[in-house]
């Protein structure tokens, strides 16, 4: 029985950081994804209401891209910290930013109360929602991945992708909720504000968890071998920038489907088809729970299965599965518009799950906050103007073809830098201590 103790209580915390990692996710990014959703329902008219609607959903969605700008910021900010001090800490300052922030942008004034101030403020707090989401996945990866056995980091990784759909799903309920039960009027007058200040009470929440945590053995092992980086981002450029730049374009692709689907077609559906709010809305809500569901199978697969070969499948299968959506939603069938949404977003699920540990293996443990933080800071970037793109090449266009065509495009090149990523790390040297990473991907 003594023997076994120690083993049950690695499991027991293990599974705690799981869970711990899943809960502040999705309060994180159910922040986010409010966001997303207001700037293609409301922010044009409340903030930009001096512009042509054309150009204001344009300059929307401009705001909402200006927050991953500051996302490679948070990561190098928070990664540093989470590097040196402990991956804690830094959670629980990441949690306490966005909820602030996001409280902040609910109390906004609009631009008819304030004028010009109004869209500066909420490009303030954007750019600060966007520092606090680039150092909290990576941080919510590793606090779950580093307290369970190197086989299993790939399914601990999953518990913090999984905060990504349910973040949406709570988002969206937020937004139905509001746009089912009140008029269109108070939508625009003051309902819009209920989702962000929601948050407030789902900061509460996350933060005592997050306090009860304790810190990441990898984190403790480092301190214990005075083996902390003083400069993380330094050393993470001077030892694995390839990894770094095969980390940031093997993930293009999440991005893109996401906010593609999410945010741009949202405004396209409702606003160029025959789609109201409430029907597309609806649509996500469903995707979103298929996401949920499906999720976790990736990370699963990826225990069992070669990595490399799980990724081919899927991304490959994502290709023509994104081409679909649009070609479906075109049609201004909710039915059809689900299904093609539905099947664009299973694999690209799938995917995401397998995607936190391809990163957290990718790094050793004395950069691997930073690196991994960097990683989805950058490539969020890169992508953050996803929607703005797509909408400039549909109007200049006056076809899908070509959002369809750079959907396409970025997925082919998150294949190609994915499979260099995972085959570089089997021809690493294993690490020197087998606790302090998550296992190299073709061990099946």
């Amino acid at each position: 029985m003594t023997t076994n103790a120690p083993q049950l209580d690695d499991e027991r915390m293990a599974r705690k950081a799981g869970v711990a990692a899943f809960i502040g996710t999705t309060i994180e990014w159910y922040d986010f994804y409010i966001y997303g959703t207001a700037s293609a329902l409301v922010f044009g008219p409340l903030f930009f209401s001096n512009a042509d609607p054309a150009v204001a959903t344009l300059l929307s969605f401009a705001t909402f891209a200006v927050g991953f700008l500051t996302r490679p910021l948070g990561g190098a900010l928070f990664g540093h910290l989470g590097d040196r001090i402990g991956r804690k800490r830094a959670l629980v300052v990441t949690l306490l930013l966005m909820g602030v922030t996001t409280v902040g942008v609910g109390a906004l004034p609009t631009y008819a109360a304030i004028g010009a101030a109004a869209p500066i403020l909420l490009i303030v707090l954007r750019l600060l929602q966007g520092l606090a989401v680039g150092g909290e996945w990576g941080g919510a990866v590793l606090i779950a991945t580093e307290h369970t056995r190197p086989d299993r980091g790939f399914l601990f990784g999953a518990y913090a992708q999984q905060g990504s759909p349910a973040g949406r799903i709570l988002a969206t309920l937020g937004f139905l909720a509001v746009t089912n039960l009140l008029p269109e009027e108070a939508l625009l007058e003051w309902a819009w504000r209920l989702p962000f200040l929601a948050s407030a009470l789902l900061v509460v929440i996350g933060l005592i968890i997050r306090l009860k945590l304790e810190e990441s053995p990898a984190v403790k092992r480092l301190q214990e071998r005075n083996e902390i980086v003083k400069v993380p981002v330094v050393e993470l450029f001077r030892s694995n920038s390839r990894e770094l730049f095969l980390g940031v374009f093997g993930i293009l692709c999440v991005f893109v489907v996401v906010y593609a689907r999410d945010t741009f077609a949202l405004s396209w559906a409702t606003t160029s088809l025959d789609f109201s709010k409430d029907a597309f809305l609806s649509i996500i809500l469903v995707v979103s729970v298929v996401q949920f569901f499906v999720q976790p199978f990736g990370a699963l697969l990826a225990t069992r299965w070669r990595p490399r070969k799980l990724i081919m499948l899927l991304l490959g299968i994502e290709i023509p599965a994104l081409a679909l959506m649009f070609v479906l939603i075109a049609t201004g069938n909710w039915t059809l518009a689900m299904i093609g949404a539905v099947v664009a977003t299973v694999p690209d699920a799938m995917f995401y799950a397998v995607m936190a540990g391809m990163l957290a293996q990718s790094f050793p443990a004395r950069v691997r906050y930073t690196g991994i933080s960097l990683a989805y800071g950058l490539s969020g970037a890169l992508c953050g103007t996803t929607p703005v793109i797509l909408q400039w090449l549909l109007d200049s266009s006056g076809s899908i073809v070509l959002p369809v065509a750079f959907g396409i495009v970025t997925t082919a090149i998150s294949l190609v830098c994915s499979l260099a990523l995972l085959g570089h790390r089997v021809a690493e040297e294993a690490p020197t201590s087998d606790r302090d990473a998550v296992p190299a991907a073709e061990t099946h």
